[in-house]
């Protein structure tokens, strides 16, 4: 069996295939110039381009690309995990290219509905429940079980960068211009948007609602917490250590954000997710 991602796991190509996982990289345009992130562009260079003023898009992995992918594993079982259908339209080309090939009863997609931290930890699932020889169907079973306990929050500085690439629901769009108050997003029920959460003063008592939020989930050792962060390494910190303290026997996770994730939420994003083992 062949397991697939996309780069919103966080996974680089070159990660990826050290835990025997292809990884398909998105694409990131800026100054009318494409990139694959994770392989022509890191994230840290990639904000010092956003910061000179160009405004960034992305997209997805082309259909031609996925489909070479899937042809070098003509004999072999394929397990495709996608980031939320919505948020990009990745999970939806990967169908299409299995739709474009000719023998595809072997391709599986799933759907992850969520992104970053939680998508990584579902490949990371993945592999090692391949490793202890379980069943594809076993291991999609677990997959969706993982799915359904997951739980997003973003924290965005600026509200521009969601508006633009239309992930927003209208209201959130609306409430967005309010920005001397800190906006905590979430994803809508079928997670293909985003959506207000909750509107505070300040960053600490913006992370005090997402654990309060997290409390009533259920977190505990039983779960994964992820911080990834745009460019705000000692706000994702002090975000963690917040976090820690209200759940200290959970393994709380600390990444930067992928480039085309920092074209969706802007440079100073905080994303706090949490997923159950």
């Amino acid at each position: 069996m062949k397991i697939i991602t996309d780069t919103g796991s966080l996974y680089s190509p070159e990660a990826g295939e050290k835990i025997g996982v292809e990884v398909l990289p998105l694409n990131v345009i800026i100054d009318k110039k494409s990139y694959k992130e994770f392989v022509d562009i890191q994230s840290d260079e990639f904000i010092e381009l956003v910061k000179q003023g160009h405004v960034p898009s992305s997209s997805q992995p082309s259909i031609g690309m996925t489909m070479e992918l899937f042809e070098k594993y003509p004999e072999e079982e394929i397990l495709v995990i996608n980031m939320a259908d919505g948020l990009s339209g990745t999970y939806q080309s990967t169908l299409g290219a299995k739709e474009s090939m000719e023998h595809n009863e072997n391709i599986h997609v799933i759907n992850s509905m969520t992104l970053c931290g939680p998508q990584k930890y579902l490949v990371e699932k993945a592999v090692e429940l391949k490793e202890k020889g379980f069943s594809l169907d076993h291991i999609m079973k677990e997959l969706h079980k993982s799915i359904a306990t997951e739980k997003s929050f973003l924290i965005p500085q600026d509200f521009g960068f969601l508006k633009r690439g239309g992930r927003l629901t209208p209201l959130a769009a609306t409430v967005g211009g309010m920005l001397k108050i800190t906006p905590i997003m979430t994803m809508t029920k079928d997670h293909k948007r985003l959506e207000k959460f909750a509107m505070k003063k300040t960053l600490k008592s913006a992370i005090k609602e997402v654990i309060k939020a997290f409390e009533e989930l259920g977190v505990n050792e039983d779960y994964k917490i992820y911080v990834t962060h745009a460019g705000v390494l000692e706000q994702a910190k002090s975000v963690v250590a917040q976090v820690q303290a209200a759940f200290e026997n959970v393994v709380i996770e600390l990444y930067d954000l992928s480039p085309a994730f920092i074209t969706q939420g802007g440079p100073g994003c905080i994303a706090i997710q949490t997923i159950k083992m």
